[in-house]
């Protein structure tokens, strides 16, 4: 394979120093890079900027632009609140409910957890608005194999119909977890 692995993936945030700040207390990440220009190296484009990174554990960095010249940030209109996201792994079910109750101590609205048969997952937003998910895997490698198994003609099902294959409706009849 070509990519050894995400060197960072980067947004657009509303306040440079509120997003590390926020980021910091809430998700416990390291700020460790800022990079400030008043052209864009890349365009040559006069739009002065701050980019900020942050550790976000095992070697992946979270990166985001602060545009301060830029008409006001918005999310695609066209597609679902819920649709773009960032899903951030945690270690167990009793480190994302922990990250939970310090969210919700924090005045964060959390919606969940919700149980996807292969992980459970809390939702909520960041300063700018951005959809943040906490996952947690529950899969047994059993579950993993069974849908591995189907993730082909799942696909070729969708691209033909565009309605949701029934391949893995045991993910969500009650009978995955038993």
């Amino acid at each position: 394979m070509l990519v050894q692995k995400v060197h960072h993936v980067a947004y657009r945030c509303l306040d440079a120093k509120e997003t590390v700040e926020w980021y910091g207390k809430h998700l416990d990440m390291n700020f460790i890079l800022a990079i400030a220009e008043d052209q864009v190296p890349s365009t040559k484009a006069p739009d002065p900027y701050m980019h900020i990174f942050l550790d976000a554990g095992n070697g992946n960095v979270l990166a985001f632009f602060e545009l301060p010249t830029q008409p006001k940030m918005d999310r695609d209109q066209n597609t679902p609140a819920w649709v773009q996201h960032l899903a951030l792994k945690v270690e167990s079910m009793d480190v994302l409910l922990a990250a939970k109750e310090k969210l919700q101590a924090g005045g964060i609205e959390v919606l969940g957890p919700i149980d996807h048969t292969l992980f459970q997952s809390i939702y909520f937003f960041d300063p700018s608005g951005h959809r943040l998910e906490l996952a947690a895997d529950t899969a047994t490698p059993e579950m993993m194999q069974k849908i591995d198994a189907v993730k082909w003609d799942m696909l070729e099902e969708w691209s033909q119909t565009k309605r949701a294959p029934k391949h893995a409706a045991w993910m969500h009849d009650g009978s995955a977890h038993k």
